[in-house]
């Protein structure tokens, strides 16, 4: 599944296809979907899965204005 919003031959794979996705959310994503949400007023869940919780951090950045590359690179 490709994302409409990713430019032509991104080399960022869509959350849902990755091998790993599936897995527990990471400490870098935790720590920056906390300061997000926290920015947002938002709640965030107690667990994750990797994917969850990069379309999260993408959907929160979106809310937050953060849509430049600031973020964890293991996203």
């Amino acid at each position: 599944m490709t994302d409409p919003k990713e430019p032509a031959g991104s080399l960022r794979d869509h959350p849902d296809d990755w091998v790993t996705g599936d897995e527990p959310w990471t400490t870098a994503q935790r720590s920056y979907l906390q300061t997000l949400a926290r920015e947002a007023g938002v709640d965030v869940p107690g667990e994750m899965t990797k994917a969850e919780a990069s379309k999260r951090i993408d959907e929160l950045r979106e809310a937050t204005g953060r849509g430049g590359d600031d973020g964890p690179q293991d996203r």
